[in-house]
């Protein structure tokens, strides 16, 4: 079983039990894996008796629906709704489960899939930060993420405005697979402008997990255990800006407590969106600038396990930029000469200060030339930044 497509219609009684499970009130991931390890089946659970049920410490709510019938009923309409929609499900003990996540304490019972399942097990970098960055942030991010995936690792996010869409996004320009983590249900596209996104991650090999219910909508208390699950799937976090009071900050405590690998980015200590990555580097995370600042803290292991994919042989091998240095025209020197990578200029102080010296028929020239080639990216506002 290697994609959401192998998973042929029928299901065996055990792995709807197991759905079963998940989707009865009061019972967590923590009261399910006791109770499946005591009676060694999920399947034996849903036949036994009242008393039974109440040995393994179920409350009186879930101790109801399974003995009604009512948790069989629930997943076999929950397998009818993932079928129509081409998900997939799977259960702790499944061997595609990917193991890092049941090493953690609390790992989910069940995850929800769309996509490739084989890519939850291999070796991912999280990248997360800030709904709200600057273009030096989102820049970064998609920087970092484009470079470290188009060396094998699979770039895990959580879909986010912001970072994690420019995380996914890097990736995919590098032809790279990406996670996608959601609080909601897989079928629930949150924020729904990330649509196409989402298409583009599940036709690029990568994947969409979640383990929440197909038709949960987004809630607040849904995320931290989002979060939860972005660092222990992740073999390291790396945080690229994210406020004091960020979750962001949440992610980056979870890998802690996991023993994850943390990482992240310094930002310009002027800016609210760098007190998270500053503050973390203060605290031990590994600064990072370029790709080589994260592959060289991987664990050898790691490192072989990713190039034995046998992708780095077929894959350029991209530095920290973007685009070859092709020589450019005297306009063209001038104008990226006055641009950043952090701060956006807007068209009219771009026209004023080279007023003196450049047309605005010369300068509207230079700045498509330069948006074309991927030099320089257009945000609204017609403002104006270098790119990565």
């Amino acid at each position: 079983m290697t994609s959401s497509s192998a998973f042929s219609e029928s299901i065996s009684m055990e792995r709807l039990a197991w759905l079963a499970l998940a989707l009865t009130p009061g019972l967590g991931p923590r009261r399910i894996l006791s109770a499946v390890r005591q009676t060694h089946s999920a399947e034996e659970i849903l036949h036994l008796p009242l008393t039974g049920l109440e040995s393994l410490n179920f409350p009186a709510q879930a101790v109801q629906f399974i003995s009604d019938g009512q948790a069989l009923q629930a997943a076999n309409a929950e397998w009818e709704a993932m079928q129509k929609t081409g998900a997939s499900f799977l259960a702790y003990n499944d061997p595609e489960y990917p193991e890092r996540l049941q090493e953690i304490f609390d790992p989910p019972a069940l995850l929800w899939v769309r996509g490739d399942v084989s890519v939850l097990s291999q070796p991912a970098i999280a990248v997360v930060g800030t709904r709200h960055p600057s273009p030096y942030g989102s820049g970064m991010a998609e920087m970092l993420s484009r470079d470290l995936a188009a060396r094998g690792l699979i770039i895990l996010s959580g879909m986010a405005r912001g970072v994690d869409a420019a995380a996914h996004k890097g990736a995919l320009m590098a032809k790279g697979r990406t996670i996608a983590v959601w609080g909601t249900g897989i079928d629930v596209i949150y924020p729904k402008e990330n649509k196409s996104l989402a298409e583009q991650i599940i036709a690029g090999g990568g994947a969409i997990v979640s383990e929440l219910p197909m038709g949960t909508f987004p809630a607040p208390q849904n995320f931290p255990k989002r979060n939860w699950i972005i660092s222990g799937m992740s073999v390291g976090v790396l945080v690229v800006e994210a406020g004091e009071h960020s979750g962001t900050r949440v992610t980056a405590r979870c890998a802690v407590e996991q023993n994850r690998d943390v990482f992240a980015v310094p930002g310009n200590v002027t800016t609210k969106n760098a007190w998270g990555p500053n503050t973390l580097i203060k605290q031990g995370a590994k600064l990072v600038a370029t790709w080589e600042d994260v592959w060289e803290e991987l664990p050898s292991q790691i490192r072989l396990e990713v190039e034995s994919n046998g992708e780095l042989a077929s894959k350029p091998q991209h530095g920290a930029s973007l685009f070859e240095e092709a020589p450019l025209q005297p306009a063209e020197s001038r104008v990226m000469a006055m641009l950043r990578h952090d701060e956006a200029l807007q068209l009219d102080e771009i026209m004023e200060k080279l007023g003196p010296e450049l047309s605005s028929s010369e300068v509207f020239t230079a700045l498509f030339e330069l948006e074309l080639a991927g030099r320089i990216k257009q945000l609204p506002g017609k403002n104006y930044v270098k790119s990565f």
